[in-house]
């Protein structure tokens, strides 16, 4: 798994259990242990939602962000997607830089 010995598989599981219905990010960061974490820590993470590798977690990539946690969860609706990229995205390029989600575990 991505997140192996980044996060506790018992995080990931509750976090994914809790948003099967709909999707919180501040929720959702809070149980799968991500808020308070080092800097270091968020940028590996990061890393691995950033599928494309590209700098930034785009639209596209949000949209199957859950999946990032296990294969089987379902992907976001697009309210969900767009809500959660309006969240992130503070200088209004459509897209989730690294600083970006760093702010956003913090808010």
């Amino acid at each position: 798994m991505a997140f192996a010995g980044l996060l506790s598989d018992a995080d990931i599981a509750a976090a994914l259990d809790s948003c099967k219905d709909s999707f919180n990010y501040k929720s959702f960061f809070a149980k799968i242990g991500l808020q308070g974490k080092s800097g270091d820590l968020v940028k590996k993470v990061f890393a691995v939602l950033d599928q494309d590798q590209s700098g930034f977690i785009e639209e596209d990539e949000l949209r199957l962000f859950l999946q990032n946690f296990s294969a089987g969860a379902r992907a976001l609706s697009d309210c969900e997607t767009k809500a959660f990229l309006a969240a992130g995205d503070s200088d209004g390029d459509g897209k989730i830089g690294v600083d970006e989600f760093q702010s956003l575990l913090k808010n």
